[in-house]
């Protein structure tokens, strides 16, 4: 058998699109491994046609779809363990759409949580340029002048100026500050690591701790969306997208439905007093548990959940942005004013 491909694993946005591409294949009638072939030829980017390739070599050589892709190494176990469900119960090209639609969810979610953190991040960094420029550069022009004019500089721009020649001093040290505040930045905007990471930190706080909590609600009905159409039973369902979500606390939530679910409790029920959902989402599960369509329900709830969280990133970023630009308006003012006001009064006085 062949080995296991070591390649990078691929991003919610790249299993999206070929999850949505090989759904359309497989249900205009074509096998997997044609499929896969048509694929190859349409691409360009050399990464994908490799992958692909390899994919299609295992495919070729008797084996079934999902151990290609488990052995392509660039899918997560969820993928192939979908694909498994589907192809068992015949039905791959509504499981392949189904893990489009989430894979986009989470695409979703972690550019929403990209664009809240990276524009505060960079109005913070200008600022601190923008305001060590104007100490360092700015100032030592107006000393200049003033010593000219045969006095000194008000206290808090003489402090100011006192700062900057510290910061002088040491600049070597406020250089690796700004390139280690820089490194901080690209770590927690592009590595899987520092996403986590930043996750973890603001979902400590009051603001930021309802948001995540929505999300991960997001993450678990999208989750379950997929396994309720793929025909999976609720228990088994819960058990895979434990596996899915994030944070700690929905982990145990799940767990304890599926000991509600154990002593006898329908799933609606479960999830309200699992309290994973409110008793609002609850009775939507449970209408849809009544007319046996729960994973249209459930797709409904994670439509929900995705528009509101979409909803208060955009609001906050809308609060953040403006908010920052204010805050460097203000310090910039504040200090060229210092130096600025008692150098009109001393020309006024000269005139």
């Amino acid at each position: 058998m062949k080995k296991k491909i070591k390649a990078t694993p691929l991003n919610s946005y790249e299993i999206s699109s070929f999850c949505r591409q090989l759904a359309l294949l497989l249900r205009a009638g074509i096998a997997p491994s044609d499929s896969i072939e048509i694929l190859t030829q349409d691409t360009e980017d050399p990464s994908a046609k490799e992958i692909l390739s390899s994919i299609n070599q295992v495919l070729r050589s008797g084996e079934k779809f999902h151990v290609a892709l488990k052995m392509s190494g660039v899918f997560p176990d969820y993928v192939s363990h979908m694909v498994t469900i589907g192809e068992e119960s015949g039905n791959i090209d509504v499981v392949m759409d189904s893990l489009a639609d989430y894979y986009d969810r989470e695409e979703n979610i972690q550019s929403g949580i990209k664009n809240a953190i990276s524009y505060p991040l960079i109005m913070v960094f200008m600022m601190l340029v923008v305001v060590v420029v104007l100490v360092l550069k700015v100032l030592p022009i107006f000393e200049q002048v003033y010593e000219q004019l045969g006095t000194n500089m008000s206290g808090f721009s003489q402090s100011l100026l006192n700062l900057g020649n510290l910061l002088n001093r040491y600049s070597v040290i406020l250089v690796c500050f700004l390139v280690i505040l820089a490194i901080v930045f690209f770590y927690i905007s592009y590595t899987v690591s520092g996403r986590n990471a930043l996750k973890k930190f603001i979902g400590k706080f009051a603001p930021t701790k309802k948001l995540m909590q929505e999300l991960e609600c997001e993450r678990f009905a999208s989750g379950m969306v997929l396994t309720l159409s793929s025909g999976m039973d609720t228990f088994e369902g819960l058990s895979l997208v434990k596996k899915l979500v994030e944070t700690n606390e929905m982990k145990e939530k799940i767990d304890k439905c599926k000991e509600l679910l154990i002593d006898g409790a329908s799933f609606p029920e479960a999830l309200l007093n699992s309290k994973i959902f409110t008793s609002f989402y609850a009775q939507m599960i449970d209408v849809g548990f009544k007319s046996g369509s729960m994973d249209k329900a459930m797709k409904q709830i994670a439509d929900r959940f995705e528009h509101e969280t979409q909803r208060k990133i955009i609001s906050a970023i809308s609060v953040i942005e403006p908010t920052l630009v204010i805050i460097l308006s203000i310090i910039v003012g504040m200090i060229l004013l210092s130096v600025i006001l008692p150098l009109m009064g001393i020309m006024t006085t000269i005139g």
